[in-house]
């Protein structure tokens, strides 16, 4: 290769280089008198101290701790705040990715079997615990006058719920209140505004738990029952 075609393409190789530097930000940075040094965006300085900003927060430093500061420019330090911006818009995007993932992921849902049946504990509203007998077969979740009482729902004022009627499992049909639970959580999966019925006191009295659990809840999940290990297996959908 000719020597001067050489030499240009050193020399085309050391501007770019120098050009990366110059377009690299560089932050303040603070040299301490114990040898260490912290980088960031100077926020406030007074003559007792520094209060450097940096991408997750701000540290402050007495200035007796303070060797020397070395200064970004305006343009360095508006394009260092540009760089954390992005950096915190895709920290959010990732955890709400993360937060997705851990979200559908299978839940274990400890469950009682009593008399061949499946009862959970679910939490009402966040303040309330019932203990619900798993019914695939039941349109919405049923709940006993006692646990709406627990509840505050006062089904017999005009704002506890609009009437319906019921079928039961042996084809009888029963008057009920029907209301939306604001939340309704099973151990770890947790559903919002899930419909609800809360049966008469007649129908309540008859009941061993506190009430069904049914489609209105169970709709949002592949679900299973792990028998052997009487656990019950929530997939949100």
């Amino acid at each position: 290769m000719p020597r001067i075609r050489l030499n240009i393409i050193l020399i085309v190789l050391v501007f770019l280089t120098l050009l990366g530097f110059q377009l690299q930000a560089f932050a303040d940075i603070l040299y301490l008198k114990n040898g260490r040094s912290i980088e960031g965006l100077i926020k406030k300085e007074s003559a007792d101290e520094v209060d450097l900003e940096i991408s997750l927060g701000s540290m402050k430093f007495p200035m007796k701790q303070i060797d020397h500061i070395v200064r970004s420019s305006s343009k360095e330090a508006e394009s260092i705040r540009q760089e954390w911006a992005e950096e915190k818009i895709k920290g959010q995007e990732r955890a709400r990715e993360a937060e997705l993932i851990r979200e559908h992921e299978p839940k274990q849902v400890n469950m009682n079997k009593q008399s061949g049946h499946v009862v959970v504990t679910a939490l009402l509203n966040n303040k309330v615990k019932a203990n619900l007998l798993l019914d695939t077969g039941a349109s919405l979740i049923l709940l006993s006058r006692k646990v709406a009482d627990n509840l505050g729902i006062d089904i017999g004022s005009s704002s506890g719920g609009a009437p319906i009627e019921l079928i039961m499992a042996d084809g009888r049909k029963e008057k009920a209140r029907m209301i939306i639970l604001e939340s309704v959580k099973v151990q770890d999966s947790e559903i919002n505004n899930v419909e609800a019925a809360v049966l008469p006191d007649k129908e309540s009295a008859t009941m061993s738990d506190d009430g069904l659990l049914g489609m209105s809840f169970l709709k949002k999940f592949n679900f299973k029952i792990d028998q052997k290990n009487d656990k019950l297996i929530l997939e949100k959908l």
